[in-house]
């Protein structure tokens, strides 16, 4: 008994586990004439990473609702600014924050305000590669920055290869239900879609986290899980706002979305 007490003690330490919170997206509630709600919903969020200690928390986009406001951004910052200092943040632009169509402007205006738009992350066993969906789904305005971003990814995914957890984050899903779905506001068009996903497959990564949709979606395509989170902020309705918590072990990668009702 004590031999498979300490070898459930050891998996349970193997583990990593981190949060995914996905658009807080301040201003969205009152149509940019405030943000208490927003404020209320990411204090819980935080203070809930804060109680269980993740390894990491990762924000996958829309972390405002009008690009470039000051008031939003602030109080983006100040709130996720109450993380406790030994869980690491990592954030990645939506397209409330660059504009649906984004510019030289709105992505120097992001990198000045909360750094790069795409970059590689490790923490422990597990790598993140964290993308600019915007380039992605409409980079008619920059399609130098596109190539760029597309090249780059398949340069660190090659670095990657013998990394245990390679994990891809991003705001816009490839898609929702499947991977070859029309063409919509909520998905990557899929020209750009089928091409990454080659990529991905040629690289076997197997899970894919985003968010955009303001409720959650969970799809595959092959061996490579499409996850769609809910949102810190406004969801749309039946959903409800909350995170997703996510346990990295040998034995691979489990999530499970919580309403904040519903927490552990």
């Amino acid at each position: 008994m004590r031999i498979l007490l300490a070898l459930a003690f050891a998996a349970t330490l193997a583990a990593q586990t981190f949060i995914q919170m996905t658009d807080p997206q301040f201003g969205m509630y009152a149509e940019n004439r405030g943000f208490a709600q927003e404020t209320a919903n990411f204090e819980f969020a935080v203070a809930t990473a804060n109680r269980l200690k993740p390894a990491f928390v990762v924000v996958t986009g829309d972390l405002v609702n009008a690009a470039g406001d000051a008031a939003q951004i602030a109080e983006f910052k100040r709130v996720a600014g109450r993380l406790d200092p030994s869980i690491r943040l990592f954030l990645m632009p939506g397209n409330h924050d660059l504009g649906n169509e984004p510019t030289k402007e709105s992505l120097a205006n992001y990198r000045e305000q909360f750094g790069p738009d795409y970059y590689t992350f490790r923490v422990g066993d597990i790598t993140g590669i964290a993308l600019n969906s915007n380039l992605e789904k409409g980079a008619r305005n920059v399609p130098e920055e596109a190539a760029k971003m597309e090249a780059w990814f398949r340069t660190e995914l090659a670095k990657a290869r013998r990394d245990k957890h390679v994990i891809v984050f991003q705001h816009i899903p490839f898609f929702l239900q499947d991977a070859n779905e029309a063409d919509r506001y909520e998905n990557i068009p899929r020209e750009t879609r089928q091409r990454y996903l080659k990529i991905l497959h040629e690289y076997g990564i197997k899970q894919v986290f985003a968010g955009h949709y303001h409720s959650t979606s969970e799809a595959r395509d092959g061996d490579l899980e499409m996850i769609t989170t809910g949102p810190v902020g406004k969801p749309v309705p039946p959903a409800r706002s909350g995170l997703r918590i996510v346990t990295v072990s040998a034995a691979g990668v489990t999530h499970q979305y919580y309403d904040f009702g519903d927490l552990p």
